[in-house]
């Protein structure tokens, strides 16, 4: 901004050219204000610039003076915007010095970076025919200005009303209920008969070990491709059954059974990915032994080497992806890994209350969903919404956060995108890319793209991975449960719809907030809290009958 040194023109007319183009603006007329600085006017001009506060203000003023100038730079900067495009922007006019702008930019002013532009003449803005209305502005909660800002004290007070609004029905539950978690809530006598599965999950190492002597094997040349092939099916399959059998066999505890099918759920997928990674490998080595020059950019290691080192590595390391090597940290941070195994176990601890003092009341005290009163069934869902949605959130954090934070911390292991931001996701099919990237990784890599290379349209990949996953969710349910119901099944395969139905309503309406309210509607209503009371009553039946 070009402001005068003379003495005698406190504000004077800046004769930069505006642009032509701006014809509506062409014809302005900024004329000059010239007043005769008087000597309060010169001092406070040497004080202002020697740092201190005015003898015509006091201090408090003064620092309200400097705050105006720096809003009315702000404000001037951008008066007269009708959009955000640069084409449309209108030259700022300067109402403190009679100006027109249209290089200074407001941060220059603000930090006092235009050494000639002089402070005590802005004190002419307290003046009440000071123009109090400069531009064009939006109310900060309207549509096209709510995400442009911070909303952190909302987000505050949200907290301190959830809290506030949870104490009372935790006062308001243990005064009508009374204390519900026993004394056997972590370990009872009946956790003792679970030994057979105990012992189960101790031969659970034998199969990566399996599989690892057979990759030994056809290193050596003893056996051949279609040989390798049908031993790691074997192995897999073995990996997988062995636990169905023990558990269905034994009267265990279900939560006993549910542990032990989800190490043999996560063993299989190990090994699948051992296995089809190292087929790979090979295929790739004998590319390279025949000339064929691979690209280097992939920064892919194509050397086939059977390391049992790293394959052990593999097995305890926070991904389902087999690879010879993978990023790795400098060191281990043993302060970080005390503090989040006391976060683990609160939040644990806070799951088990919500589970025994909000969750089992509401569904002993329930109906079968399908077979009582609609609206009955609705209220007990509605009910059961709230405490379920606390405990998957809780298991959530634990699991993915603290724990295989805490496993990858201790192994070194650097690449810890266990999940993306799920919770913002404006359909069905971006919650299932964003929550789970270990399973996500997995199936996109073993599922998704060989079914793609076949062939096979896109459309029938994503339906083979929503296969894949339905089955192995029934799994790790129904045969803890001892019940074969497909509840699970058929709530994975009921995503399918739903992803083309949330995809269609995010094109239509071409909201991020339409689809992310509809994806939280079926994730919180009628989702869970559904299999939630399906299940229980379906095992209650069951013990009911064995008894």
């Amino acid at each position: 901004m070009a402001i005068s040194d003379s003495p005698e023109s406190v504000g004077t007319t800046v004769t930069n050219s505006i642009d032509t183009n701006h014809n509506d603006v062409s014809d302005l007329k900024v004329s000059s204000i010239r007043r005769r600085p008087n000597a309060g006017v010169t001092e406070a001009s040497s004080d202002s610039s020697s740092g201190t506060s005015s003898p015509l203000l006091p201090l408090d003023a003064d620092n309200s003076l400097k705050d105006l100038v720096a809003d009315s730079a702000s404000d001037v900067s951008s008066v007269g915007r009708v959009s955000d495009n640069d084409g449309d922007r209108i030259p700022a006019v300067d109402f403190a010095t009679d100006a027109v702008d249209t290089k200074e930019s407001p941060e220059k002013v603000r930090n006092g970076e235009d050494q000639g532009h002089d402070f005590s003449a802005m004190k002419y803005s307290y003046r009440p025919s000071a123009p109090a209305h400069r531009r064009v502005k939006e109310s900060p909660l309207s549509s096209d200005a709510i995400f442009r800002q911070s909303h952190a004290g909302l987000f505050n007070l949200c907290i301190v009303v959830l809290v506030a609004v949870n104490s009372r029905l935790i006062i308001e539950n243990l005064m009508k209920y009374g204390w519900l978690i026993k004394s056997g809530f972590w370990f009872s006598s009946t956790s003792w008969r679970d030994w057979p599965l105990f012992m189960c999950c101790l031969t659970l190492p034998l199969f990566p070990l399996a599989a690892f002597t057979v990759e030994k094997f056809v290193q050596k040349k003893y056996i051949y491709e279609p040989v390798v092939v049908f031993l790691h099916v074997i192995i897999s399959t073995t990996a997988i059954l062995c636990p169905v059998f023990v558990i269905l066999r034994c009267d265990s505890a279900v939560l006993s059974g549910y542990a032990l099918m989800m190490l043999a759920c996560i063993v299989w997928l190990k090994l699948v990915s051992y296995a089809h990674s190292s087929y790979d490998m090979r295929a790739l080595s004998r590319l390279i032994e025949k000339g064929e020059v691979l690209p280097s950019s992939l920064n892919v290691d194509y050397n086939y080497n059977v390391s049992l080192k790293s394959l052990a590595y593999f097995m305890v390391a926070p991904t389902l992806c087999y690879q010879p090597s993978y990023p790795r940290t400098a060191y281990i941070r043993k302060g970080w890994v005390f503090r989040q195994l006391v976060k683990l176990i609160i939040f644990t601890g806070v799951m088990g209350f919500i589970i025994e003092q909000y969750i089992n009341p509401i569904v002993k005290n329930s109906q079968h969903p399908l077979k009582g009163n609609l609206l009955y069934a609705i209220e007990r869902i509605l009910k059961l919404s709230v405490p379920n949605l606390y405990v998957w959130l809780c298991m959530f954090y634990c699991f993915f956060h603290l724990w295989l934070n805490i496993l990858a911390e201790l192994l070194r292991f650097g690449d810890r995108e266990f999940y993306k931001d799920w919770w913002n996701a404006k359909t069905v099919e971006e919650y299932w890319r964003m929550w789970n990237m270990p399973v996500h990784r997995w199936m996109v890599r073993h599922i998704y793209l060989p079914c793609i290379r076949k062939g096979i349209p896109k459309g029938g990949a994503i339906l083979i991975a929503f296969l894949v996953s339905a089955v192995f969710h029934e799994l790790c349910i129904a045969v803890p449960c001892h019940i074969f119901k497909l509840w699970a099944f058929i709530g994975i395969m009921f995503q399918v719809p739903l992803v083309l139905i949330t995809n269609y309503l995010q094109n239509k309406f071409r909201n991020s907030m339409v689809g992310n309210m509809i994806f939280w509607f079926i994730f919180c209503i009628l989702g869970q809290p559904m299999c939630v009371l399906l299940y229980y009553h379906d095992v209650m039946n069951r013990k009911g009958t064995n008894e």
